[in-house]
């Protein structure tokens, strides 16, 4: 008997190997990343940050190089823990448990970021995620979202689309778990289709592999 495909999206990142082999779709296009890189650290020099859905730290370690403050989040304990093996400044860098898509949190804030995690937003709940960022971060927090375009690689398959228009990957876990794992892939004209209208002062930039959205929050 095949046993069911497991729907666990929180319990995949939880059990899956890290960023470096995961999130990098393509190794072909990781040189893109450093351009994203010199983007982040002109935007959020000296910025107080809330992080979502941090993961193992990867994008947590750059932001601590030129951030005044992260708060970086994840829903995974687990995760969190992995993260801080990397001794990031305590000065700087706090963690917690938190849901990114409704992170209840407290500080003060005035940017947003989230690497690789929009995708994983279902499209019909895209508005209140934003409405609660909007409530944490404040109008005219900075908000930075870096993503995946889709490319042709065995990982970027899609299995199936639901009547909502969200498209869905299968993937094996280091333990042989197959699990179906929520990724939207976008392009420019939909996300401003869908984020305009809740954001001012919205660019995307599109990078070899990559996108990456700037915009202030309404």
């Amino acid at each position: 008997m095949i046993k069911p495909v497991n729907t666990d999206m929180a319990e995949y990142y939880a059990v899956r190997d890290n960023f470096d082999e995961e999130d990098i779709e393509n190794p072909d296009g990781a040189d893109a990343l450093d351009d994203i890189m010199d983007n982040l650290r002109n935007l959020m020099t000296d910025q107080h940050v809330l992080e979502l859905a941090c993961g193992d730290g990867y994008w947590t370690d750059e932001l601590a190089e030129y951030a005044a403050s992260v708060l970086a989040t994840d829903i995974n304990p687990g995760l969190l823990e992995q993260a801080k093996t990397r001794e990031l400044p305590e000065d700087i860098v706090q963690f917690a448990v938190a849901d990114a898509l409704d992170p209840k949190v407290e500080g003060e804030f005035t940017a947003c970021f989230a690497g690789f995690w929009w995708s994983h937003v279902r499209r019909q709940d895209q508005v209140e995620v934003i409405g609660r960022i909007r409530k944490i971060i404040g109008a005219d927090g900075l908000l930075v979202l870096v993503d995946n375009s889709q490319v042709d690689t065995e990982k970027t398959v899609i299995a199936r689309t639901d009547l909502e228009g969200n498209t869905y990957q299968i993937h094996a876990a280091p333990n042989g778990e197959r699990y179906e794992v929520l990724k939207n892939y976008y392009t420019s004209s939909t996300l401003r289709k869908r984020l305009g209208p809740l954001l001012k002062d919205m660019r995307v930039h599109y990078f070899e592999h990559y996108w990456m959205l700037t915009a202030r929050l309404r």
